[in-house]
């Protein structure tokens, strides 16, 4: 058994590193009061291929993996963007190029990876609805046949980064839930052109404000009579449920990634102002009242990471790794919101001050614990799948 990262893994923990150190939290601020992409750090990303590591060389990436992905989400989160790093690495470089390196035919990887790897090409990822949660199972969204073309009608919600996508990685139901046996069957995921749909009229997105993560925006999205071609179908047709997991479970796992570089960050924030901090002529973090907590948080920080990384080598290898990307997902949420909360109670009633960046490290780790699976339903799954109990839901 070996725990050494391999150096590809390594070479990408420093680089990314690099670009994180550039930037310091009143930057990250400032995105985030202005609800703008962290444009300055993604054309670093670009134009280093940090962003193309999980691409395969032949189309213009690093030819590397998951594991790579995830460690460099990791470090830039832990470099100093926080919770704001995960979409900088889900967007594009996991719902889109990750999705199509494993899924797309021979002329969809020739189409749509040298432009993602290039950074002229971005992507977002569509699944949820107002009526379905996350239930995917019962999602409504419908794609009819119309010769060369599907056709498709329905409304998908907090939807994130459609606004600057080019095409969206669009999951429909070519057979309704009711008519499915199994009810898993009748998934098909499309790659539609954001651009020409909105230009057409027949894709219309609206911005949901929220309460933190505003370096982007997360939408409701409405479609009514997208056409999109029929050779742009991701996999095979009515059987996209296999597609759809090689998103869901690389998704939890950069969540993951992101909750542990997030948690090492808020650490790192907490403890220099615990050193700093003598209101009583000693630095407060000899206290073993706050030191105590902190250590804890550290722990769970590390047993996360040692999940979240042996996830990614599974699905890697494509090997079974959906309850270990859940539980990658679980503990590093819950690490990233404890690190979060000792942080406030450290900083004391300065946590309330936007001076300091533990008021949007507080609201950015809450959501963790809901996205992009509520933390209850991967207790019921392993419950479930690990343990053996009754299905729950």
């Amino acid at each position: 058994m070996d725990f050494d990262l391999p150096e590809t893994a390594i070479a990408v923990r420093e680089g990314v590193q690099a670009i994180a150190r550039k930037y310091d939290q009143g930057y990250w601020d400032r995105c985030d009061a202005e609800k703008r992409w962290p444009e300055e750090v993604w054309r670093e990303l670009v134009q280093g291929g940090w962003h193309s590591l999980a691409i395969p060389e032949e189309y213009g990436g690093a030819g590397q993996g998951l594991l790579e992905l995830a460690v460099a989400l990791e470090s830039l989160a832990a470099g100093g963007a926080g919770g704001a790093a995960s979409f900088l690495y889900l967007l594009t470089p996991a719902f889109g190029g990750l999705t199509i390196a494993r899924h797309g035919t021979e002329e969809q990887k020739g189409e749509f990876l040298p432009a993602i790897a290039a950074g002229e090409l971005e992507t977002a990822f569509a699944i949820t609805e107002p009526d379905a949660g996350s239930n995917a199972v019962n999602i409504t969204t419908h794609a009819r046949r119309d010769g060369d073309h599907y056709v498709v009608t329905g409304q998908k919600i907090w939807i994130s980064g459609v606004e600057r996508a080019d095409f969206l990685v669009l999951v429909t139901r070519t057979i309704p839930a009711a008519e499915a046996k199994p009810r898993t069957n009748g998934f098909t995921v499309l790659l539609v052109d954001v651009k020409q749909a909105v230009a057409d009229g027949t894709l219309t997105f609206q911005p949901i404000p929220k309460l933190g993560t505003n370096t982007v925006a997360s939408n409701m999205v409405f479609l009514d009579q997208v056409r999109v071609p029929a050779d742009r179908v991701l996999g095979e047709v009515d059987q996209g449920f296999a597609v759809l997991w090689d998103i869901l479970n690389p998704e939890r796992i950069l969540a993951a990634a992101s909750g542990v570089g997030f948690g090492e960050l808020v650490l790192e924030i907490a403890c220099d102002y615990a050193r700093d901090r003598a209101p009583f002529g000693r630095p407060i973090g000899a206290n073993q009242a706050v030191a105590f907590p902190l250590a804890k948080v550290k722990a769970q920080v590390e047993l996360a990471r040692l999940m979240t990384y042996k996830a990614a080598w599974l699905w890697d290898r494509g090997r079974p790794c959906g309850s270990e990307a859940n539980i990658a997902k679980l503990t590093a949420a819950d690490a990233a919101w404890q690190a979060a909360d000792r942080a406030f109670q450290t900083h004391g009633g300065m946590a309330y001050s936007l001076e300091y960046p533990v008021a949007r490290m507080f609201r950015d780790a809450r959501i963790a614990k809901n996205i992009p699976v509520a933390e209850e339903l991967v207790l019921a799954h392993i419950a479930q799948h690990e343990l053996g109990l009754p299905k729950s839901y």
